[in-house]
């Protein structure tokens, strides 16, 4: 089986990279849907290898198979094979990222359809699958580093895909040096474990990281130093904003950066790295601050998006600060389980949105909805079951994810129980406020038809809906009869904290009282949109200041641009205008000019006149004779 594993495994990304080639090379040959059908099947093959590997792995009885495809980086003491480490947390990420952007990937030759630039859009997909499997396979976190920069790349294009808008290109430019911020400290970390440990192999680096006490500068100023990476790309406070505008791209381009890839990154590379996090007790408690923060803020301002993928974006985001929160309490694995649980749940409302959108013609505004339970049934049911799942409603899978989370948070401080329940409370309201105002009532846009996607759409969210409804199961607790299987698949490649458990009658009566807490807040959206059918107000002047603010996201983008945009934006004009115009255009036109002028007095020496050219022959020759003499 070993022998197996060390044979297919590079076939993971080798598919999609062979899609990527195919349909980018041959853009201007595919005609209909073959750049879709071609990207797709090749993403589906990566899964079907992945599966492959899984059970390869579990019959090897081993917990972990290193597969060098070759040396690349031989320097010194630098020594770096480009190589794939398979373990328990490699494989549960290289299924989900294969098996959701498989999906993806099929939902979006309905959705693509007739667009100009299909072909580029499928290629750019399948780089951004290679660049996510590259990143989660590697053994090393310079592989890792290659992918993280590569989703990076892939993001700036897809979501200034349609280019043509100039608020969508400045959307691209916004995540892409947002996140250049974070990688900065990402590759700061990852030199200063080189120059710690002389290695950047994650089996080396690990090894030797028991050696260090707990708690010691260097240790702590290099997980913060990754955290720093982590909170850029999976979009934590202050590195968030980059998120909701990635809406401006396609909208499986939102499904794949929001559920499957992207934002996954940070927290897959922290987890990798919970044996590093494990002696960081300071890192592991602004995890905690920055992730409850980034939960309950993002959550607010979900309540006033009134755009349909915006409000999934800040649902993104607060859902990313609860997997940060697991992170921070040490509990890498329930993190690891509500990412796998989101992606099912985030890929089916991005998609489900993405056929709401379809089916209105591009209207993306809930006000102007309503009444599309009827005429879209496939949708409404699965949609339904994403938004039961992310409000944690039993049994639907983020029942267990996020009560799992919750469990965790209690075990640490009751204070962070309770905040962390008020974010789900808030998730719980907006996101029943979407589907009453989008399913329920009366249409609102009479010049809208709407009517149900085609099958290569529904397909897709009835799977992720059937995913969303029993992928709790993966890891049900002990308190249900279960054995906590996905925690305890990963426990080899994950080094959680131990925690005192609680006792199943404290669990219990947790579990009770927030259901109840949820079912208040659906009957009290379920009142407030569905009963008195009010709809939010368009003119803002009716809201008051703390509504206000809410809608407005709080000035966070405003404040960014008159803190650093506009400033930044100043000193380019100044250095542009004043030094590079006037002083370095100037010096290398005189340097230009003196030259020239230089070279034409030195041409009248060569006039072809042997009698001066053997008088300077004759005169070179003393004056060298006269300094000699001096000399």
């Amino acid at each position: 089986m070993v022998a197996l594993i060390s044979t297919i495994a590079w076939l993971v990304p080798a598919f999609p990279l062979l899609g990527f080639l195919i349909t980018g090379l041959a853009k201007n040959r595919l005609k209909n849907n073959q750049a879709g059908i071609i990207a797709s099947t090749l993403v589906s093959f990566s899964f079907i290898t992945a599966v492959i590997l899984f059970f390869s792995l579990r019959s090897s009885g081993q917990d972990s198979v290193t597969v060098t495809l070759f040396n690349w980086i031989s320097a010194g003491d630098l020594k770096i094979p480009f190589a794939f480490l398979i373990d328990h947390l490699s494989i549960t990420m290289m299924l989900i990222v294969t098996g959701v952007g498989a999906l993806i990937h099929i939902y979006s030759i309905g959705y693509m359809h007739g667009d100009e630039r299909v072909n580029s859009f499928f290629a750019q997909m399948n780089l951004f699958t290679f660049s996510m499997l590259l990143l989660v396979m590697g053994a090393n976190y310079l592989i890792l580093f290659i992918g993280w920069e590569g989703v990076g790349f892939c993001s700036y294009l897809l979501i200034g895909f349609w280019f043509k808008n100039p608020a969508f290109n400045y959307a691209a430019r916004k995540a892409f040096v947002m996140n250049r911020i974070g990688d900065l400290g990402f590759i700061l970390g990852i030199i200063l474990l080189f120059f710690t440990f002389k290695s950047v192999s994650f089996t080396e680096v690990f090894a030797q990281a028991g050696t260090l006490q707990a708690g010691a500068p260097l240790i702590t100023l290099i997980t913060i130093l990754l955290l720093v990476g982590a909170v850029g790309k999976s979009a934590q406070i202050p590195l968030y904003t980059w998120l909701p505008d990635a809406m401006a791209g396609p909208t499986p381009v939102s499904a794949l950066i929001h559920a499957a890839t992207m934002v996954t990154a940070g927290i897959y590379m922290i987890a990798r790295s919970s044996i590093l996090y494990n002696l960081a007790p300071i890192t592991l408690n602004i995890m905690i601050g920055l992730g409850l923060a980034t939960a309950i803020f993002a959550a607010v301002i979900g309540l006033r998006q009134n755009d349909i993928k915006k409000v999934l974006a800040y649902s993104t985001v607060s859902q990313l600060g609860y997997m940060f929160l697991a992170l921070g309490l040490g509990a890498y694995s329930s993190a690891v389980f509500h990412l796998t649980t989101h992606a099912f749940f985030k890929a089916l409302l991005f998609l489900g949105a993405g056929s709401i959108i379809h089916a209105m013609g591009g209207e993306q505004d809930i006000r102007k909805m309503g009444g599309l339970r009827k005429k879209m049934p496939v949708t409404y049911f699965t949609f339904l079951a994403a938004t039961l799942a992310i409000s944690g409603i039993p049994p639907f899978s983020g029942f267990f994810s996020k009560d799992l989370i919750l469990t965790k948070a209690f075990e640490n401080n009751p204070v962070l129980y309770v905040l962390a329940l008020g974010g789900a409370l808030i998730t719980c309201f907006y996101m029943f406020r979407l589907l009453y105002l989008v399913f329920f009532g009366d249409q609102r846009l009479s010049s809208a038809h709407p009517h149900e996607s085609p099958r290569v759409m529904t397909i897709p969210l009835i799977i992720l809906s059937i995913l969303s409804v029993f992928g709790g199961f993966l890891n049900i607790p002990e308190l249900f009869g279960g054995k906590s299987g996905l925690g305890e698949f990963l426990h080899s490649a994950i080094i959680s904290k131990v925690t005192e458990e609680l006792a199943g009658s404290t669990e219990i009566g947790l579990i009770i009282s927030s259901l109840a807490l949820l079912g208040l807040i659906i009957l009290l959206a379920y009142r407030t949109y569905v009963k008195k059918a009010i709809i939010p107000a368009e003119d803002s002047k009716s809201l008051s200041s703390f509504s206000k603010a809410i809608t407005n996201k709080f000035y966070i983008d405003e404040i960014y641009t008159a803190l650093f945009e506009r400033p930044f934006g100043f000193l380019s004009d100044f250095f542009f205008y004043n030094v590079e115009n006037k002083v370095l255009d100037a010096a290398v036109d005189g340097i230009g000019t003196a030259t020239s002028r230089l070279g034409g007095l030195a041409r009248k020496l060569q006039a072809g006149n042997m009698s001066f050219y053997l008088f300077a022959m004759v005169g070179g020759i003393l004056l060298f004779i006269i300094f000699i003499l001096i000399v």
